[in-house]
């Protein structure tokens, strides 16, 4: 059950997560909807999905199931086939999904390959013909390095670049060349555009190639542009007449300028004249576009719904004049200078930065940096030497003027502490030299005690013990005379104690002797005369078990303590009882050891495989 159970959420877990990684396509934003049908087609992207998560449930539902025939199975070998079936047809499932996994692997792969486009940001997007320019232009406006060629169609997908404006960040996208022909006809590359131009806003640069050098005329760019302008609506346009390097606008027909000027007039757009060669008009086209996209987000949000909301909360403050003063607009002379030259068209000479100058001198860790040029000195006086001694004389000295006064008072001062403490005594002497001999020897042995101490407890290895209680039989019991002569010290009468203590040991002898001749007719020695006396009593009272039991019983003496703590009397009694665990224990473990896991056959010969007909190959257990 346990192998079903993690076969199942293996496969669960695994198609949870290719469920939740592709994106939905109800949920994310229309453009990469629209470009996902584009690309891979949205019912059959949508069938692949719904055929893994169908392979779930599928899954799910046999674990189910046979989990609860694997509960009530009546034999191991039952228990064994449904697993197999169980994994079986597991398995089956996830073959039938290979060409859908297939499928969503190419889509993964050319996902991941797609450029990362903000539907929300600012965005400028270069639209027309094919081979008219709209990558060349990219390249010299981002920081994208799209494939520029002289034939056609080029670009068969989206292209990104990023580049700054106004402190903002702006996105520059590239789309692929459109044809003029019904949209029905259209194939994947330009649908791609055409899906770009649907969803995106963004200020629309068409590109115009009057030169005619991209293989179409004027007059097809301009039919074009009247069939894709369902597109621009509601978004900014600017009409882009770029390769003027080759040809320039005086040198366009007449017929060709008036269908160009239909388009500018058409919705009043502006248009502007461009060369990627010579790069004429490329940073008014920026500027332009950008402008004209900024101011109408502006307008956008003004007839918003939300502008209400807000301005309400907004005040504007204008500066009041405070007097009749007249305050200009104060420009640093050298800033002046730099608008001036380039008014001009003069060329500035290049300021040399700190990164270069680091660089020319042996490059980070060689360079150091002089500070000497920050000084605001004379040019003449900045790098000149300051000398450690003029005229005989340290220089730092004269850094304070009044150098000598402090330094008098300073002295005059610590004369007056130290006589203030001469005053009060001094240093007190040593306590040790007030002491006497004995105690010096006193002090003397302390000392040494604690150095032995400290020393013994550095040469024990094994000091890092846990404190354990004392023994209750390790304690000193005080014989008669010791008791004697504590009582004797603390002023008490020791006699009736030694009595009583006498009298007590003459009653216990005396029972022991009567006892011990009554057994066997032996004189009783005394227990400090006999030390064997235990081994003795031990062996009478083995011999007169046999005569009378009852006797033995209320004679027999307390366990022996063994001393390595166990509780046999030798070391065969310890080997018999280790045996006897042995025989107990063996039952137990080979009960607990029936599973399958351990590759015990525990019928070597089943009866459904051993009795009836029985085919080739059906005789063997496994």
């Amino acid at each position: 059950m346990r192998k079903v159970k993690f076969t199942q959420e293996n496969w669960s877990i695994k198609l949870t997560q290719i469920l939740d990684d592709f994106p939905r396509l109800d949920e994310i934003h229309p453009f990469y909807a629209d470009l996902i049908n584009v690309l891979y087609s949205r019912d059959h992207y949508k069938l692949a999905l719904g055929q893994i998560n169908t392979a779930r449930t599928l899954i799910e539902n046999i674990c189910k199931d046979y989990l609860k025939m694997l509960k009530f199975g009546d034999s191991l070998y039952r228990c064994k086939e449904l697993k197999r079936a169980a994994m079986g047809r597991m398995c089956t499932v996830m073959k039938k999904m290979g060409p859908s996994l297939a499928y969503l692997e190419e889509v993964r792969q050319h996902l991941s390959r797609l450029p990362s486009i903000d539907p929300n940001t600012r965005t400028l997007m270069i639209t027309g013909y094919p081979n008219v320019g709209k990558s060349s232009f990219i390249n010299k406006v981002s920081r994208a390095n799209v494939d520029v060629q002289d034939y056609p169609f080029t670009t068969k997908s989206l292209f990104i670049g990023h580049m700054d404006y106004k402190y903002m960040r702006w996105q520059v996208i590239d789309t692929p060349g459109i044809l003029d022909h019904p949209l029905e006809e259209r194939n994947t590359i330009e649908m791609q555009a055409i899906t770009a131009l649907a969803h995106l806003h963004s200020t629309v640069l068409y590109f115009i190639d009057i030169s005619e050098t991209c293989g179409y005329t004027i007059q097809q760019q301009v039919a074009l542009y009247h069939s894709i302008k369902p597109l621009f609506a509601n978004k900014p346009l600017l009409v882009v007449c770029n390769k003027i390097d080759l040809k320039s606008w005086d040198e366009v027909t007449p017929e060709d300028k008036n269908l160009i000027e239909t388009v500018v007039k058409d919705r009043n757009v502006q248009m502007l004249f461009t060369s990627n060669v010579s790069e004429a008009g490329l940073d008014t086209l920026k500027t332009t576009a950008c402008d004209l996209l900024l101011q109408h987000r502006v307008e956008r949000k003004l007839k918003g719904k939300r502008i209400n909301d807000v301005i309400n909360r907004i005040q504007v403050s204008y500066p009041v004049a405070r007097d009749q003063k007249e305050r200009k607009v104060c420009i640093p002379q050298s800033v002046m200078e730099v608008k001036k030259a380039k008014a001009e068209g003069l060329v500035l000479p290049h300021r040399k930065t700190a990164r270069e100058d680091e660089l020319e001198h042996g490059g980070p860790g060689i360079f150091s940096f002089d500070d000497r040029k920050l000084f605001q000195l004379p040019d003449d006086w900045k790098y000149d030497v300051i000398p450690h001694i003029y005229n005989g004389k340290n220089i730092a000295d004269f850094v304070d003027p009044d150098i000598e006064e402090r330094l008098a008072e300073l002295e005059r001062e610590e004369m007056e502490l130290e006589a203030k403490f001469e005053a009060e005594g001094g240093f007190e002497g040593n306590e040790e030299d007030e002491l006497d001999e004995e105690r010096k020897e006193l002090v003397d042995k302390i000392r040494k005690k604690r150095k032995l101490i400290i020393a013994r407890r550095l040469a024990d290895k094994t000091n890092n013990k846990p404190i354990l209680p004392r023994r209750p039989n390790t304690h000193h019991v005080p014989s008669t005379e010791e008791a004697q002569q504590q009582l004797a010290e603390r002023g008490l009468d020791p006699t009736k104690f030694a009595d009583r203590a006498r009298s007590r040991s003459r009653t216990k002898k005396r029972t022991r002797m009567e006892e011990d001749g009554e057994a066997d007719g032996d004189t009783a020695m005394d227990t400090n005369d006999n030390p064997n006396k235990k081994m003795r009593s031990r062996s009478r009272n083995k011999s007169l078990s046999k005569r009378d039991p009852e006797r033995a019983r209320s004679l027999s003496t307390h366990p022996i303590t063994i001393k390595d703590g166990t509780a046999y009397k030798n070391p065969q009694q310890k080997a018999d009882a280790e045996v006897l665990a042995k025989k107990v224990q063996k039952r137990a473990n080979r009960n607990t050891k029936a599973s399958e896991s351990d590759r015990r056959v525990l019928n070597e010969m089943p009866r459904h495989l051993f009795s009836g007909k029985r085919g080739i190959g059906k005789t063997d257990r496994r």
